[in-house]
């Protein structure tokens, strides 16, 4: 639950660059949160060095793999009917090889080989580079798995090819893994323990995507706030670093202050940051620098100590609203949005009520809110019983979101009235004489096509109007970060 996934990307089969010279096609479709979609990219990066370019034609396809998901059972039920229809082709087209990538892979390597024989080759989130291996025991004849789960891979070393990229914004990934042992999550079991990436190899990556154009970078992580580069290895073992590496380690608040410093004309954000990770030097980082947006996506859960600490959140529910306190003291004009999880184990009315005064406390200006529902091999499946009935789950939900709903409007309607830096992303869906893209809040603004402006130029916007989600004003001129 710790990450975004958003349900307008799900399933989305991804399309890139044709290589000169390659014969075999690729279609790769990715379910899950944002790092699924990075890791998609690696892959077809990798794929491409094998003589695969990518294809929407499923039915053309040489090789079939579908990057997977378990952090929602609704996820993983979607991933089945998808290999179901996968299959359903390989009778007409017998040459064609089904893989599984990604968290649910790992979980479920047995069942889908051996038991269901649903798939040809299960690769977990690192096994990408072992791909070359793998697809050579496929192709004669055998069944093949990696699901080992490393301590070191970060694929630093591959440049991830943009797949869909809309040219302006990209995703960088600087962590691997996850330490927090949610007893919600299946994270830490499906993705390993958690490393850093060396950030001369994000400063790189970085460089070549604003050499093409690009404008803005969301930095990824399962946990981004524990960042720490000391030289490689897992953040648990940094105690046995030596003293010339603990003297030279990078933490996050260090990342975020070069790559800000280094590229001043393209913009930052980061996902997803735990609570208990988050320290005020990133949010005074934050605040120094102008092309650092200001908002901050902070999943709770649950606003009552009781749930948290069943949770294993490792903060209470004071530690967090200090947190959140402090944030606003440092940048008043920050936007957040949580991650709410509806009738966990045990949870009762009070500790719901706990849950909707948190979050009026917040004022959160965005949310991802779900019902409970138990995953298997996590510490809440193996030691707590799911003894919320469904009804109290989605009343509870319902008042949740309703709540959301109205501060969101609330939140939104302070801009009224102001002028905002926007970066033009692309043509608004609704209509193709008006451009959309972001504010430094992460609001979505959307304006006519007027003057010369293009997607990748930052402007300003005089906001008139809005509803809950969307900002509606007239541009007034460039920003000072063209």
């Amino acid at each position: 639950m710790e990450k975004i996934i958003e349900e307008n990307k799900q399933g989305q089969s991804l399309v890139l660059e044709q290589k000169d010279g390659n014969s075999k096609k690729l279609f790769i479709e990715s379910y899950g949160c944002q790092m699924n979609f990075s890791d998609s990219e690696i892959v077809a990066s990798i794929l491409a060095n094998e003589g695969y370019n990518t294809t929407q034609n499923l039915e053309e396809a040489d090789l079939v793999l579908v990057n997977t998901c378990s952090i929602r059972d609704k996820a993983e039920q979607t991933v089945r009917k998808r290999l179901d229809k996968y299959n359903a082709i390989k009778k007409i087209n017998p040459g064609m090889k089904v893989g599984v990538l990604g968290c649910m892979a790992e979980r479920l390597k047995s069942k889908f080989l051996e038991e269901e024989k649903i798939v040809d080759m299960v690769v977990g989130p690192d096994a990408y580079k072992d791909l070359p291996n793998l697809l050579k025991e496929v192709e004669e004849g055998r069944d093949a798995i990696n699901v080992i789960l490393s301590k070191e891979e970060t694929y630093g070393d591959i440049a991830p090819v943009r797949l869909n990229s809309n040219g302006v914004t990209a995703f960088v990934s600087i962590t691997r893994g996850c330490d927090n042992m949610c007893t919600f999550c299946v994270v830490p079991f499906t993705r390993g323990r958690e490393r850093s990436r060396d950030p001369q190899s994000i400063t790189e990556e970085i460089a070549a995507l604003w050499e093409k154009g690009f404008k803005e970078v969301t930095l990824l992580g399962q946990n981004v706030d524990s960042y720490l580069w000391y030289g490689g290895g897992l953040k648990k073992d940094f105690e046995k670093a030596s003293e010339m590496q603990k003297a030279t380690a990078v933490d996050f608040a260090q990342l975020l202050d070069i790559v800000a410093t280094q590229f001043p004309k393209m913009r930052f954000r980061f996902s997803t940051s735990n609570p208990q990770d988050m320290h005020l030097e990133v949010i005074e980082v934050m605040a120094k620098h102008h092309n650092i947006c200001k908002y901050i996506h902070l999943p709770v859960q649950s606003g009552s100590t009781r749930v948290l600490e069943a949770m294993n959140r490792q903060h209470t529910r004071e530690e967090y609203m200090e947190l959140v306190d402090n944030i606003y003291r440092i940048i008043p004009e920050i936007s957040l949005s949580q991650d709410m999880i509806a009738g966990f184990p045990t949870e009762t009315e009070e500790d719901h009520q706990d849950t909707l005064s948190l979050m009026e406390h917040c004022k959160y200006d965005f949310g991802f809110m779900f019902a409970y529902s138990e995953r298997p091999g996590t510490l809440a499946a193996r030691k707590l019983e799911d003894d919320i009935p469904a009804e109290v789950k989605n009343r509870r939900l319902t008042e949740i979101i309703n709540l959301q709903q109205k501060m969101a409007f609330e939140r939104t309607q302070r801009f009224v009235g102001q002028t905002v830096e926007v970066l033009i992303e692309k043509e608004s869906k609704r209509s193709n004489e008006h451009w959309s893209g972001r504010n430094s809040q992460n609001t979505t603004v959307v304006f006519p096509k007027e003057g010369n402006y293009k997607p990748g130029d930052f402007v300003n916007v005089k906001i008139s109007n809005c509803t809950s989600a969307t900002l509606i004003g007239d541009a007034v001129g460039y920003s000072e970060m063209n």
